[in-house]
């Protein structure tokens, strides 16, 4: 199943997508304006889907919003995920970093109020704040069932689906603090959607997540390479911390981003960024 927040007609909406993605039904959701959230919740409590409140529309006729417009709170995020990734960037986010064991993953957490939606424009910030910005393809883990203290070996009992995050960077910023809050959580910097894709239908250990920047691509790994894997992502975020229903886990980034070229290849306005995760879909935001 695949779950999508919309907009049509000026109003908020929340619903399933049709196995084909062509076509939105929308349910009756107590707050739309807080996306597929209400109805993650609903399902952990064991309840029903609510029934449908409207005729089923095309997917061109409306404006897609983010899946989770606001999530519960800041998203959880994951850097140094990728080998690849890490060496195109060990001389400079992550120099000093590498340790000489994988020991434990490296998180941080990015602001919710960033999300926008899968084809909403990135704000680029004044060149007096950033001038490095950057571009991370990434699958995001949604929550649906929470706890503390999971364990590994029981960890994908609680994924409620997959999405596809733009987790954009200022790259100057990040580097110059000791944590990557800063640089992580402009305005407009986590591009979210096009929906959440259910755990019943995407292993979201085995699939490919691709990049373009102006139909250049620019990313494409497989989630199979990470380092440290995505029940693992779950055992260490809920380590002593409850993760809720609608909690969100950026799974980290495959190689080719902008800073690991040389020379560094950063966003600049008019810039188009595609991301792709097979099994979900695509978004694709413009920088302006």
């Amino acid at each position: 199943m695949r779950m999508a927040s919309w907009r049509w007609g000026g109003v908020d909406h929340a619903g399933t997508v049709s196995p084909c993605g062509r076509e939105l039904t929308p349910l009756a959701v107590p707050r739309p304006d807080r996306g597929v959230l209400p109805l993650i919740q609903l399902l952990a409590r064991g309840e029903p889907l609510p029934r449908a409140s409207g005729p089923r529309l095309p997917v061109t006729a409306v404006e897609l919003r983010a899946p989770l417009p606001r999530p519960l709170r800041s998203l959880f995020c994951v850097g140094r995920n990728y080998r690849a990734h890490a060496a195109e960037l060990a001389g400079t986010v992550f120099r000093g970093t590498l340790p000489k064991e994988d020991a434990w993953p490296m998180v941080f957490t990015k602001l919710a109020d960033c999300v926008v939606g899968p084809f909403d424009a990135v704000k680029m910030p004044a060149r007096q704040v950033s001038v490095q910005i950057d571009y991370e393809s990434e699958l995001a883990v949604v929550i649906g069932r929470g706890g503390i203290d999971i364990p590994r070996s029981r960890a994908m009992d609680h994924v409620f689906g997959y999405t596809v995050v733009n987790d954009v960077t200022a790259r100057d910023v990040q580097v110059r603090h000791h944590q990557w809050d800063l640089g992580k959580s402009f305005d407009t910097f986590c591009p979210m959607g096009p929906w959440i894709t259910t755990a019943d239908e995407l292993d979201g250990r085995n699939t490919r997540v691709r990049g373009w920047v102006n139909g250049e691509l620019r990313q494409d790994g497989r989630t199979s390479d990470m380092i440290f894997d995505i029940a693992t992502l779950i055992e260490t975020c809920s380590r002593g911390i409850t993760l809720h229903p609608g909690d969100v886990i950026a799974t980290g980034t495959p190689a080719g981003v902008g800073m690991g070229f040389t020379p560094p290849r950063w966003l600049q306005r008019g810039d188009v960024v595609k991301i792709e995760i097979d099994g979900i879909g695509s978004i694709e935001n413009r920088f302006q």
